[in-house]
């Protein structure tokens, strides 16, 4: 299946709050220790079902929404047909200081977040 879900997110209002909300909630274990401090949850069992995420706050400078991530080849090239069909931009493309990762976020027309990750 082209351009899978690989990732997710789930930003609340305080970092520390959401992220101890879901580990304990879930028993996932929650890792700030990365170049930007971001929160990765781990989420897969023993079987490898699941994906893992990113559990943070609205204080680490965005306001809190629940979001997934679809791999796909071409970040800019998605975005731009996103936006054709209707979506807004919210994150252009954007490499992840510190992290080779290239990004990008939209919100389709119903206002629904979604994420871009290049792969």
């Amino acid at each position: 299946m082209p351009n899978p879900i690989v990732h997710f997110e789930i930003m609340g209002s305080d970092t520390a709050r959401t992220q101890e909300f879901y580990s304990s909630l879930f028993g996932w274990t929650i890792s700030s220790d990365n170049p930007a401090g971001y929160g990765l949850a781990f989420t897969q069992d023993e079987d490898g079902l699941g994906i893992n995420g990113g559990i943070g706050g609205a204080d680490q400078g965005g306001g809190a929404y629940v979001a997934v991530y679809a791999q796909v080849d071409d970040p800019q090239a998605y975005l731009d047909k996103a936006v054709s069909l209707g979506a807004k931009e919210i994150v252009p493309v954007t490499e992840v200081p510190g992290m080779p990762i290239v990004i990008a976020m939209f919100a389709d027309p119903d206002g629904n977040c979604i994420g871009l990750v290049k792969g």
